[in-house]
């Protein structure tokens, strides 16, 4: 897994915006990590913003992940609703997929 500093740089590079709040959630995870004795929280947030810089980076996959995020929340049509959120679901699949794969040694 990516250094936090390192993962700080590629959020700060890929989408400046989001970095209030991946300031505001480091904290808690380590937080959580040391209340329970086991870095879990912390993988589990490195892992989430890596995923998002990965997703991020793409500038096709951001916009189609933003306008299916859209869709999902604007939607007034259960159909539309839940092929929104398979799409969101297949993109964070592959992003999961890419960042798993290149932690790989």
């Amino acid at each position: 897994m990516a250094s936090i500093t390192l993962l700080y740089d590629a959020v700060a590079q890929a989408t400046p915006a989001a970095l209030p709040a991946f300031t505001r959630e480091l904290p808690r995870a380590a937080d959580e990590a040391l209340q329970g004795e086991d870095f879990l929280s912390l993988r589990r947030f490195a892992a989430q913003w890596a995923v998002h810089v990965h997703i991020q980076r793409d500038p096709v996959t951001a916009a189609r992940f933003r306008e299916l995020e859209d869709l999902a929340v604007a939607s007034a049509d259960p159909d539309v609703v839940r092929g929104a959120v398979a799409g969101l679901g297949r993109t964070l699949d592959a992003a999961h997929a890419a960042v798993a794969h290149r932690e790989a040694p």
